[in-house]
């Protein structure tokens, strides 16, 4: 079923099941990218660890060959803010701030998700940082969830509750232009999620409706540049950034985080779905 305009794709519960399998294929991943995260790695090794767990688990790496793009993750150091390349040349070293964005594809659906972690003795203000964004997400989340179940949520509450979130915890830029998607059969669907906004726009949050969330923000401005790569972006003044991302899914009784282990219940509570064991 598609809503007219955006072109949104609403997905039966039966599919969202399906998505559920490739999300824990990503969060396999993402877990031993962030085992293997240590002075010396290099990001090339990285990607190498993911796209052996993808493989494994009879999925496809949904990066590879996208548009291009040469490798089974993101892999964004320090200012990198998204969608940097993975290199035998970039040798992570203490203190390294490091954002691994990864995506599969099984059975034809899709799961997204990235984290945010230090490499060895890292600043505990950059580490902050990326707990904040990851608090942000799980604000974004709930919102949908709480719009969902009382018929009233529209797109942009996700955002306006990121943004809050963020503005709260401190003086950090949230980047413009980038942000969340919509997610299924193909890794990028409408809507865009903006990370910042006002309240009660767009979209009806309702049953079926998949999105990947994903805030990003820095320790400084906002504004970012594309390197001559063609990919990754960078924050202009050099500061660090983080980025963090979650795909969820909202059903009748609930949301359905499908890239978390435990569907995000830990976070989100009775928020969460019953479909969900």
């Amino acid at each position: 079923m598609r809503r007219q305009q955006l072109d949104i794709q609403l997905k039966t519960p039966d599919q969202i099941e399906k998505m559920r399998g490739a999300g824990l294929v990503v969060a396999a991943a993402l877990d031993a990218m962030r085992e293997a995260v240590a002075p010396g790695v290099s990001t090339a090794d990285l990607d190498a660890i993911a796209e052996k767990v993808i493989r494994d688990a009879g999925a496809t790496p949904s990066f590879k060959g996208y548009h291009g793009f040469p490798a089974s993750i993101c892999a964004s150091v320090n200012e990198q803010v998204v969608h940097g390349i993975p290199s035998s040349e970039q040798v992570l070293r203490e203190g390294d701030l490091i954002s691994l964005d990864c995506g599969a594809i099984l059975d034809g659906w899709h799961g997204d998700s990235a984290i945010t972690v230090g490499v060895g003795e890292t600043d505990p203000a950059l580490l902050k940082m990326a707990e904040v964004a990851e608090d942000a997400m799980w604000a974004g989340i709930a919102a949908a969830a709480r719009g969902a179940a009382n018929g009233r949520g529209r797109l942009t509450d996700i955002s306006f509750n990121v943004e809050k979130t963020v503005r709260k915890a401190g003086r950090y830029g949230i980047v413009d232009g980038y942000g969340g998607h919509g997610i299924g059969t193909e890794m990028h669907q409408d809507p865009h999620v903006l990370n910042h906004g006002k309240p009660g726009k767009g979209p009806r949050l309702e049953p079926g409706l998949c999105l990947a969330i994903e805030p990003m923000i820095t320790m400084g401005s906002p504004r970012t540049a594309e390197l001559s790569d063609g990919w990754t972006v960078v924050t202009r003044d050099n500061s660090m950034a983080a980025h963090v991302e979650h795909t969820m899914c909202l059903l009748e009784d609930g949301v359905w985080v499908t890239t978390a282990v435990d569907g995000g219940r830990g976070r989100l509570g009775d928020l969460v779905t019953s479909r969900q064991p």
